[in-house]
């Protein structure tokens, strides 16, 4: 390949992932921010999407009941309630392990089903929780996003060292730059919530490197199962799993830190 093909198939790529930020920024911003049956819906299927990719990558046999259990918890969430639906995702994930066909690969499908659904489940319960969910979801949302793009463009002006074998379109530049946009970031999300200024600098930061963690971890996964990406279902990012690992990876944490430390979520100006 030519420098100059090289160029083009650069361009061609940013070209389809704006595209896609496009058209999935909007979505995700309306559907986080009407909360609610809106949210559950989508978080619902994109739980299920992301199913179908594990199965995808790990070659597991149980494509309909990974997806259907995938689902199930955001069911039982509607009915009863954020508590009932964590107990739900956690029935899931060891009915997902105990039913698989294959006893050396059931503790890889009980893990798949708690990656898969806890990411995106993790998203509903930052947007409903028992704290301002509209400002948390919003701003830690467009904190990854931020931090996803500064990552991109600095890793593609500065270039440098990989920052990690798995994936070596990742640089340590990239990530730097990443960290200090976010930090910046926290720092407007303290003038908008009126939290700690402090507190939220060392926030946007950490949300930066849990994201990219996230991202990290993801693509270990795809190159211990031999795949590029998780599926193409998103024009520019691969799959779905490609596009909110470090997203998902950051509500995780987040939800497990409010609920062990209630009184971050008053320093951060968060509290419901």
């Amino acid at each position: 390949m030519t420098s100059r093909d090289g160029q083009e198939d650069r361009g061609g790529d940013l070209a389809l992932r704006l595209l896609s930020a496009a058209v999935l920024i909007p979505f995700g911003l309306f559907v986080v921010y009407q909360g609610g049956l809106f949210l559950l819906v989508a978080s619902g299927l994109f739980a299920a999407l992301m199913a179908y990719e594990w199965v995808r990558m790990s070659a597991s046999p149980s494509m309909k009941l990974l997806v259907a259990l995938a689902i199930a918890p955001f069911i039982v969430a509607a009915i009863w309630g954020l508590t009932f639906g964590l107990l739900a995702l956690a029935l899931a994930g060891l009915i997902a392990c105990f039913t698989h066909p294959l006893a050396g690969l059931r503790v890889t499908e009980g893990f798949g089903l708690f990656y898969v659904a806890g990411m995106s489940f993790a998203l509903y319960y930052l947007r409903e929780g028992p704290w301002d969910g509209v400002a948390a979801a919003l701003i830690f949302m467009g904190i990854v996003w931020g931090s996803d793009a500064a990552a991109y463009f600095a890793g593609k002006g500065f270039g440098g060292p990989a920052l990690h074998p798995d994936s070596p379109s990742k640089t340590w530049s990239g990530a730097i730059g990443a960290v200090i946009f976010s930090t910046i970031c926290g720092l407007l999300a303290a003038r908008i919530t009126g939290g700690d200024q402090t507190v939220w600098l060392l926030t946007g930061a950490l949300i930066s490197v849990f994201a990219q963690i996230g991202d990290l971890f993801e693509s270990t996964l795809k190159r211990r199962f031999g795949v590029k990406d998780a599926s193409g279902f998103l024009p520019g990012h691969g799959g779905v799993l490609d596009r909110v690992d470090g997203l998902g990876f950051v509500c995780v944490f987040t939800v497990v830190l409010f609920l062990l430390v209630p009184a971050l979520t008053v320093t951060l100006g968060l509290s419901g």
